[in-house]
């Protein structure tokens, strides 16, 4: 047991990141990133011994994470706002790319969930299959909506 939970923690360990993201992504409050984390870790915890391996592990804690995320959001009944992120999730090499970043990702808050969802895997560099099983739609779906996102966050940012 005691191995189980190490392992558990290892793994949170190894994507926090990500997951700090997907949670300021879908937060609408400024405290409720840290609750839907926490939302996250707790679901994650609940299914650990079902897993089954069918997929990569980092597979099924993003698609845990988003589901809860997504939960969340809908049962709050309102669209987030619009939420920085932690300025320790992101490292910078200079001052020109912490602004590109930063309007990057407040375009990144105006997507829809799947949106969302999407950018933030592919900027992971997670792979199209990975992002097709994590979101639940095809491997083309995927490249169409890429591409789509990126005209989306292009016409968004010459506003």
């Amino acid at each position: 047991m005691e191995d189980q939970q190490q392992h558990f923690v290892s793994l949170i360990e190894q994507n926090k990141a990500l997951i700090y993201k997907f949670c300021y992504m879908y937060a609408n409050e400024a405290d409720t990133p840290q609750d839907l984390f926490q939302e996250v870790i707790i679901n994650l915890w609940k299914g650990y011994p079902t897993f089954r391996g069918d997929c990569k592990v980092q597979t099924w804690i993003y698609r845990i994470a988003l589901n809860t995320c997504v939960t969340f959001m809908r049962k709050s009944g309102s669209r987030p706002k619009t939420t920085a992120l932690s300025e320790d999730l992101i490292v910078y090499d200079d001052a020109t790319d912490a602004s590109q970043i930063k309007e990057l990702y407040t375009l990144i808050n105006r997507l829809n969930e799947i949106e969302k969802a999407i950018v933030l895997l592919y900027l992971e560099e997670r792979s199209y299959d990975e992002i097709a099983q994590i979101v639940g739609i095809t491997r083309n779906n995927v490249g169409v909506r890429i591409n789509r996102i990126k005209e989306k966050l292009s016409q968004m940012s010459n506003c």
